[in-house]
């Protein structure tokens, strides 16, 4: 652990960049100008490198200082919001909870739960943005995300599953009397395919390998729709054959809207996964919210059908 002392050092200099004065930086850590002074002095000489240009209008940082600024104003957060969550001893939530979840799955199944855990704790504010892309949490000030899938990089981040499900291949009763059934995951290449796109680039769909294990291919892209919701209406519509979670379509399946195709192809479970940056692991929002989602997970109720 650091000393006391470089604690310190390290605080006067946050302070006075962020406040933009030496001054300012004495008045809110209760110390004087010239102390604060000494303090970024030892700071930058334990250091080795200048943090700052000093002029007697205005602190300028330095480029070693700028990226020194930014570590250290995200440790100091992080410390601030586990001291907060320690000393809360009450049960109800508060503040702004902001989570990121695909769309259709998000709408259908986490928008309910969010809204029965606000209903019980009015100090809790929600942000709910629905996209069907991959964002980094920690970069879009999010505090929890919902993805299909695991994730490559969790350098910065925590990580839990909430519950797994097949991704279905399916289409309209109407597009199939049309185009015939496909009987074999080549086959797909022969069929319009409903295909959703990220950064212009089309997603790929999961299938079992002949050694069961899970693969992605590529179908023919005919349709390309970046919103889940969409392509299931779109095959609803009877424009081609897509691939969602089985959560989504279970409905249009029950009801025959929609036929499930290459069952036998498509046994592969994909996990949803809750998401939160490691700066956000402590507040009791977060904490809560995750651990109703796992229970409703285990109950079922994030979409995995009975089996």
């Amino acid at each position: 652990m650091a000393p006391v002392e470089q604690l310190d050092g390290v605080i006067a200099f946050v302070e006075a960049v962020s406040l933009s004065s030496f001054t300012a930086a004495a008045d809110r850590l209760g110390i004087t100008k010239s102390a604060v002074g000494k303090s970024v002095a030892r700071l930058e000489a334990r250091l080795g490198v200048k943090l700052l240009h000093r002029t007697t209008r205005r602190l300028t940082l330095t480029p070693d200082g700028e990226a020194y600024y930014a570590s250290c104003r995200n440790a100091l957060e992080e410390i601030g919001a586990a001291e907060a969550a320690l000393a809360a001893t009450s049960q109800e939530l508060s503040g702004r909870l902001r989570i990121d979840a695909p769309v259709a799955w998000g709408r259908q199944f986490l928008l309910p739960i969010l809204t029965g855990i606000a209903k019980k704790h009015p100090g809790l504010t929600l942000s709910l943005s629905l996209a069907d892309r991959i964002i980094d949490p920690a970069e879009e000030g999010v505090d929890l995300a919902i993805r299909f899938g695991e994730s490559k990089d969790t350098s910065n981040l925590v990580m839990r599953k909430l519950t797994e499900q097949r991704a279905c291949i399916f289409a309209s009763p109407d597009y199939l009397a049309v185009r015939g059934y496909p009987k074999t995951i080549e086959d797909l290449q022969h069929h319009d395919g409903i295909v959703g796109f990220r950064r212009d680039i089309p997603a790929t769909w999961r299938v079992t390998a002949p050694d069961g294990t899970m693969k992605r291919i590529l179908p023919r892209v005919t349709h390309e729709i970046g919103d889940g919701a969409a392509i299931v209406d779109a095959a609803v519509a009877g424009l081609g054959v897509a691939q969602m979670p089985i959560s989504i379509v279970a409905e249009h399946i029950a009801s025959g809207r929609l036929i499930p195709l290459l069952e036998d192809a498509t046994d592969v479970k994909v996990g949803i996964y809750a998401v939160w940056p490691t700066s956000r692991h402590l507040l009791p929002r977060v904490r809560h919210v995750v651990e109703v989602l796992v229970e409703e997970g285990r109950k079922g109720g994030l979409g995995m059908p009975t089996e």
